[in-house]
């Protein structure tokens, strides 16, 4: 088992491997090329010369991220869009400083989102204002660990877990062949709030991200608003999911279906869902009286 601190969270990877090998450097040079690519966080990262308008080659994680980004915002109609970044810093989700949010600075921010006036052309990102920024965080981490596990499958493992800060991909089984069990937690009532699972889950052969609002959120004014912001309307959300888990082939589409499901609500994302082929979700939420509720859909089967 290789574990450890990335990307400004942890990862866990365990894999069965009859040669006993250690990829541990490996694995540091995937979490290091995400890095420089499309992390916020790393002033020198494409992702950041990009936002600057600075010259840069563009390399293969950014077009990936870019494409999936495209592909889930089209697919979502705009709740997912990876130009909301100015709207997100200026919330204070950011690696800058929130601002005093008034709705005229909301009005003016909107005018820098839309995915559809953002392009990849001749090796270059072209913008239709140079004032515009990307921000690929909901998918970044899913893509890291679909990453890792193309690794694991190109060096002939067959049964591995890689978890990237929460961003699953689980192949195969474990050496008795029962299957991988990852618990789902429940909602914490503060972001410092101890870990509870609330079920588990057996998992094989598929990538699986929750995302909820109640550990990552900000506090104005004695108002707690959560960082899933509604690219439509410039504000985070305020239905009653607290958290979505989404199982899908792919770790970066369950990371990019589970930051859908939770800016569209249940009402809106569940019909997307079920139209999908090999993808399911599981939704936490609270009813009118204010009591935890679940609901999953057919293929989600959790253990009791």
């Amino acid at each position: 088992m290789l574990q450890g601190e990335a990307q400004g969270s942890y990862y866990a990877i365990t894999y069965y491997d009859e040669q006993e090998r250690n990829f541990q450097h490996e694995i540091d040079s995937i979490f290091h090329a995400v890095d420089v690519s499309v992390n916020l966080w790393v002033d020198t990262s494409v992702i950041s010369k990009v936002n600057r308008n600075e010259d840069v080659t563009l390399d293969s994680i950014f077009v990936d991220n870019f494409g999936i980004a495209q592909e889930a915002a089209a697919l979502s109609g705009g709740y997912f869009d990876p130009t909301i970044s100015p709207i997100v810093a200026a919330w204070g989700f950011s690696y800058k400083h929130g601002d005093s949010i008034t709705p005229q600075l909301i009005d003016s921010l909107k005018q820098l989102v839309d995915y559809r006036k953002v392009r990849i052309e001749n090796g270059m990102v072209v913008k239709e204002n140079p004032a515009m920024t990307l921000d690929f965080n909901a998918i970044a981490q899913g893509y890291t660990s679909d990453l890792i596990a193309s690794f694991l499958d190109s060096r002939g493992i067959k049964n591995y877990l890689v978890d990237t800060g929460g961003e699953i991909m689980a192949r195969g089984a474990k050496p008795n062949g029962q299957p991988w069990i990852v618990g789902i937690e429940k909602p914490a009532d503060n972001w410092d709030s101890e870990q509870v699972v609330h079920t588990r889950i057996a998992l094989r052969d598929k990538g699986l991200v929750t995302s909820g609002s109640t550990r990552k959120y900000v506090e104005r004014n004695g108002k707690r608003y959560s960082h899933c912001i509604d690219p439509n309307t410039g504000y985070p959300v305020e239905h009653q999911v607290l958290s979505v888990t989404v199982m899908a082939n792919s770790s970066v589409w369950a990371d990019a279906l589970a930051s859908i499901c939770m800016v569209m609500g249940m009402e809106k994302s569940l019909p997307l869902i079920e139209s999908m082929d090999d993808v399911e979700a599981y939704y936490i939420y609270v009813n009118e009286n204010n009591e935890l509720e679940t609901f999953a859909t057919e293929g989600f089967s959790v253990i009791k």
